[in-house]
């Protein structure tokens, strides 16, 4: 099987802004996968040190605002169904195989490293933030939000920004 090409940008990203709408419309909230990663972690919590999770105010609170298990938020499922429409993408349009990009002048461990230290970072700033930014930016810009659409400019900004300090890995 030879490889598809990908979908065209701009045709993605009108799809993109349909399906958020329409999550705005079905849920009354938009897109994030940091909530998902909340409930994971807070049921995680509450099968290993239940007693904490009884005591603690932030875990007293979770459990008013989602009395069911947390892992059946729906934020779960719409990762978990992410992480599933991804893997059937990749495998039909034969663009699965697990590989480490990294620049020729650097190594597969820094690559993998940053990515951690990344990930975590965006993780803890999702937290401070009460959300993850890139949902907050698409969910922001989606209803003509001024805090989405500052959020957007500030991603690109800091991205524009640091791409000048961490291309020196890349090229």
């Amino acid at each position: 099987m030879n490889k598809t090409e990908y979908m065209n940008p701009y045709f993605a990203g009108v799809l993109l802004g349909l399906v958020l709408l329409a999550t705005i419309y079905i849920t009354g909230r938009g897109l994030g996968a940091s909530g998902a990663v909340k409930s994971a972690v807070v049921a995680s919590v509450e099968s290993t040190a239940p007693g904490h999770t009884a005591d603690a105010k932030f875990y007293k609170e979770y459990k008013t605002e989602h009395p069911e298990s947390p892992l059946k938020n729906w934020l779960v499922f719409e990762v978990i169904g992410v992480v599933i429409g991804a893997f059937i993408s990749g495998l039909i349009s034969n663009r699965l195989k697990f590989k480490l990009d990294y620049s020729p002048k650097s190594s597969s461990k820094i690559r993998i490293a940053g990515a951690l230290v990344g990930g975590a970072l965006f993780g803890f700033g999702a937290q401070l933030g009460r959300g993850c930014t890139s949902g907050a930016a698409l969910s922001g810009m989606a209803v003509l939000s001024t805090g989405g659409i500052i959020t957007m400019m500030a991603i690109f900004g800091g991205a524009y920004m640091f791409a000048y300090f961490f291309r020196k890995l890349w090229l």
